[in-house]
Formats: C-alpha cells, sequence, structure tokens
C-alpha cells in the first residue's frame, strides 16, 4: 500500500545499516526519499566502506518509491543548509519526514579504555559526527514542516534508557540523541510535529556480518563468536518500524517519546524480513 505516496522524506546517514533500511522501507509505502551522506561511487567516504548513496537510493526505487541520492557531509553546515534548500525548491517547500542517522562512531569507539585512556580526539569527534550534525540537520529541515504544521523527526539511537552504554563518549552519543529527541517535541509541540527517538536491538548491518565473517544466509554461525547475536535483527526490521510510524495518522500521540523495533512490530504487527518477530529487549533483560 502507497501510504507515503506524495510525502517526501530525508534519511541522512543513508549509506548503509538502519539508514539504508529505513529509506528502503519508505520508499515501500510510496515516499520520495532523499538519501544522504558521504559515500558515493567513486570516491567512498573514510569509513572505507563499499556501500554508496546512489545504491540506496535505487533501493529505494526498487522497492516502489523515489529514491534521490545527495552527497552530504551531515558535520559541515554549508552542506546541510544546501540539502534543504535543494528539497525545498524541489517540492515547493515540503518535507514531511526527516530521520537523523548519521552515526560512523563504532571505528571511534575503544571498549576496553576508560574515557582517560581513550582517544579524546576520537571522543570528542564522535560527539561531532553523532549529535552534532542532528542538530545542524534538524536545525535547517524542520522549518519546513513548521511552515507546514505537520511533520515526522526520527532520532535514531541505541537503548530506550539513559543508562551507561559501556563507553562514555558512546553513551554520551546515544543518551543525547534520545533527550534531543525529547527537547524537540517540546519545541515542536505547538505545530503538530511528532519527534521521537527509536533504537534497533542487536543490529545485523553489512558491518556487523562482515565482523562475524557470517552473510545474512549464515548469520546463525555468528554466535559461535557472540552467543547474543541469536536475538539479533535485520536493519530492515527498524525501517519497517519507521514505515509504520510515518505512516500512523495517530503519530502524535507518541510525540517525546523512546521507542524501539521490537516494541514497534509488537504494536504494528510486522515481522522481520525472515518472517521473525525479534524482541532484543527482552532477551537482553533475561539473558545480559
Amino acid at each position: 500500500m502507497n501510504l507515503l505516496e506524495n510525502k517526501i522524506a530525508v534519511v541522512a546517514g543513508a549509506t548503509r545499516g538502519a539508514g539504508r533500511a529505513i529509506a528502503a522501507m519508505l520508499g515501500q509505502v510510496g515516499a520520495t526519499v532523499y538519501v544522504t551522506g558521504r559515500s558515493v561511487r567513486g570516491n567512498p567516504s573514510p569509513m572505507g566502506r563499499p556501500e554508496t548513496i546512489e545504491e540506496t537510493a535505487e533501493l529505494v526505487t526498487q522497492q516502489g518509491g523515489k529514491g534521490i541520492p545527495v552527497k552530504v557531509d551531515h558535520t559541515v553546515e554549508r552542506e546541510v543548509k544546501a540539502l534543504f534548500e535543494k528539497i525545498s525548491k524541489e517540492q515547493n517547500g515540503q518535507l514531511d519526514i526527516l530521520i537523523n542517522d548519521v552515526w560512523g562512531g563504532d571505528p571511534l569507539t575503544n571498549w576496553d579504555q576508560t574515557f582517560w585512556e581513550h582517544s579524546l580526539d576520537d571522543g570528542l569527534k564522535m560527539q561531532k559526527q553523532a549529535i552534532h550534525s542532528h542538530i545542524i540537520t534538524s536545525h535547517y529541515g524542520v522549518p519546513l514542516m513548521v511552515n507546514r504544521g505537520q511533520g515526522l523527526v526520527v532520532e535514531i539511537t541505541d537503548g530506550v534508557n539513559y543508562n551507561y552504554r559501556g563507553n562514555l563518549f558512546y553513551s554520551l552519543a546515544k543518551i543525547s540523541v534520545i533527550h534531543l529527541a525529547e527537547a524537540m517535541a517540546h519545541d515542536l509541540k505547538k505545530y503538530h510535529i511528532t519527534s521521537v527517538a527509536v533504537t534497533p536491538g542487536f543490529l545485523r548491518s553489512e558491518a556487523m556480518l562482515q565482523h562475524f565473517g557470517v552473510t545474512e544466509n549464515n548469520w546463525q554461525e555468528g554466535t559461535k563468536i557472540e552467543p547474543y547475536f541469536i536475538a539479533s535483527e535485520t536493519p530492515f526490521y527498524i525501517g519497517k518500524g519507521i514505515a509504520a510510524l510515518a505512516s500512523d495518522k495517530n503519530v502524535f500521540q507518541k510525540t517525546g517519546q523512546v521507542l524501539s523495533s521490537w516494541g514497534l512490530a509488537k504494536e504494528y504487527g510486522f515481522t522481520d524480513i525472515d518472517g521473525t518477530q525479534p524482541d532484543w529487549g527482552t532477551y537482553f533483560d533475561e539473558n545480559v
């Protein structure tokens, strides 16, 4: 069903992982999706990964939407400003959905070091990439929604609470965007614009599959290295959750909340692409 036909979305950080899958699932319900990131064909980002925003845009279109790739470094204000000027011009000022998924912090995180032993440069860079970029993006994107009195802003995070996440810099980044969603919800309430944070569970991303030396076809082999991997989910699980949120006419009732892929699956009745319904929250509580 094309529930989001004629809706305009931006997925910031859509090169791979959750961002790519969210863009694809928004496309599956008919949205036009601007997919942004730093990796383009022939010019990868410093992450050194093979995925590109062009591939993501093509996936959006294959799913039934319209994918539009735009190279943007979301830590560079002028590039973000230019993105939304482009969207405003091309879409007559319309923006319905903004997904802040910029991350890039995995190679910057050393889980075995205290914060005073950890590279300060890497720790601060993580905040720039994962928090500052989200603020800059919302600063320039949200006014398009305010002008029309409608919209959905989603902060992609890790976890549903404010508990320590094992590394000071990582924890600060992930918790900060939860509060960013809450704070934006407060400012946007009178404009009837929804702002939420959403977390996946143990994400079976391209990078994670490579880390465990497996593919999506034999991913269970990864449990030989990490037993908790048995409760993992594909990026499309949170993608389906975001698409369900964006299609929900009563989504404003959730503004300011922290949501999860497994919670959204139960509420909206969808499964992961393999037909299962992973519940990382329950698994974590019982096993970790």
